[in-house]
């Protein structure tokens, strides 16, 4: 039987042929542009960031036989597939910014709508890798026939898998809405995202602009709240990518399911971070470091709403989300920035069962005029929201202080679906604080005084049941511990 190779040898090279066109990106001209700016292609970046040799590409020879005879263009700009990092599958979508500026041709349209289905029929986190122009002008003459856009999949999908979007570059338009659906987004530090561009912005409105003013890394962490992490470097950005999934995922080894860190618990250091006076500020990632497993604790969005820390970490070997006021900075109120940012992860944990752990100290919501003006009410309610919906195992600590609705939003209201309601012995509490509501209503000073006393000490709310257990600072690790496992 002489079979039929003779007969594939002209498929198999057509097809060795056009496989190489696509994977060569932007062609070397290009490509050493990208290197210049200090930035991976995109293929380098799957590369560094998931596990050697797990990288299984979908749609490599999309836009490669256009109906029309037109050239072909590598992968559409966009590399996409399944890959396993550290051990866990995920679905990627990484623009290339070496073909067509990383622009949104329509094979590339429809590749991306076909790789978010694959991760929500699959279950399987993913992972977008931001540079590129948005939608290619192009598109406006030609029909596109693949819908839903991967807008509205993205949308679908949100709280069902986990989506994490690393800003690499200049992403605008298109891309930059697809991050808008992340559960984090990280932003390289010499990166910006935003939906339009300088020239854009000029063309519709006359201002001369530039893309770090549009959309910088700095900016988007610390002042509009739209990124959660600014990092250095790519490999940097890689990391915490990775780290976000080792927090938010299920174990997916008996290993990490039986947990391998000790569950030592007392920490005498609490003694010296956290002052039983409650006009005195300390900083509250030092108690933080004291609780978290050494290596785990994972900040997020540090730099905005910085009155509130939000956290994620293995306390005795368990995944929880940290949400702890921040007394080193105005006192730990609640302002709407930090209400925003709350809400958003509080939501993140119920959606993927983590644990919520509530660490209070803060005078309550922030008043004045111009916390008033930016809307801190609602911001506050909607956090009151979030950790009211929440569903998983909650556990809330009154460290010092906690006043007026400051008290609610962060989950310590009497039997409020806590697993356990914990505070330290010096607490003070209220539904205002004592020497401000003492002013408020004229009280005397013999009146003030005795309604500070009474809003001084654990020990009234322990007589209500308002906690389950008084402790001792020592044995908060702990207790925490106990808690996540009971």
């Amino acid at each position: 039987m002489s079979g039929y190779r003779q007969d594939w040898e002209a498929l198999l090279t057509e097809l060795h042929t056009r496989s190489e066109a696509a994977t060569a990106m932007g062609g070397e001209a290009r490509i050493e542009r990208q290197h210049a700016r200090g930035r991976l292609t995109a293929r380098e970046r799957i590369a560094a960031l998931v596990d050697e040799g797990s990288f299984r590409e979908y749609g490599l020879l999309a836009a490669g036989h256009h109906p029309q005879g037109q050239p072909a263009i590598a992968a559409d700009g966009l590399v996409g597939g399944v890959a396993r990092l550290d051990g866990r599958p995920v679905v990627l979508l990484v623009e290339d910014f070496t073909v067509q500026g990383g622009s949104i041709g329509h094979p590339n349209a429809a590749k991306r709508a076909r790789l978010v289905r694959l991760a929500r029929e699959n279950r399987h986190p993913l992972l977008l890798l931001l540079e590129g122009a948005g939608e290619r002008a192009s598109n406006q003459g030609e029909r596109y026939p693949h819908a839903p856009g991967d807008l509205q999949l993205l949308a679908d999908i949100q709280g069902a898998i986990p989506v994490v979007a690393l800003v690499l570059g200049m992403s605008a338009g298109h891309g930059a809405l697809a991050a808008m659906f992340a559960d984090i987004v990280i932003m390289q530090q010499d990166s910006a995202l935003f939906s339009a561009g300088p020239p854009l912005v000029k063309a519709a409105m006359g201002i001369d602009t530039t893309a770090e003013e549009l959309g910088s890394a700095k900016m988007h962490t610390r002042d509009s709240g739209v990124a959660h992490l600014c990092c250095a470097t790519e490999t940097e950005c890689f990391a915490r990518a990775r780290h976000f999934l080792q927090m938010v995922c299920a174990p997916h080894s008996e290993a990490a399911a039986a947990g391998e860190v000790a569950t030592s618990g007392d920490s005498d250091a609490l003694l010296d971070i956290i002052p039983p006076d409650v006009s005195r500020p300390y900083d509250m990632r030092k108690v933080l470091d004291e609780l978290a497993d050494s290596g785990s604790l994972l900040e997020l969005q540090p730099d905005f709403g910085r009155t509130l820390i939000t956290a994620l970490a293995h306390i005795g070997g368990q995944r929880c989300l940290i949400v702890a006021n921040q007394p080193a900075v105005e006192a730990g109120a609640i302002t709407r920035h930090a209400a925003e940012k709350a809400s958003h992860f509080i939501d993140m944990a119920h959606r993927f069962s983590l644990p919520l752990v509530m660490l209070v100290d803060n005078p309550g919501v922030m008043p004045g005029p111009a916390a008033e003006r930016s809307g801190v009410l609602r911001a506050a309610g909607n956090m009151f929201s979030a950790q009211r919906r929440f569903r998983g195992r909650k556990i809330v600590v009154t460290l010092r202080k906690a006043f007026g609705f400051g008290s609610s939003v962060m989950g310590m209201n009497p039997w409020d679906r806590q697993t356990v309601s914990l505070a330290l012995p010096g607490v003070s509490l209220g539904g205002v604080p004592a020497l401000g509501a003492a002013a408020a209503t004229g009280a005397s000073a013999v009146d003030a005084a005795a309604l500070l006393e009474r809003q001084t000490g654990a020990w009234a709310g322990a007589d209500t049941m308002a906690f389950d257990r008084v402790i001792d600072p020592r044995q908060l690790r702990a207790e925490l511990i106990q808690a996540l496992l009971d």
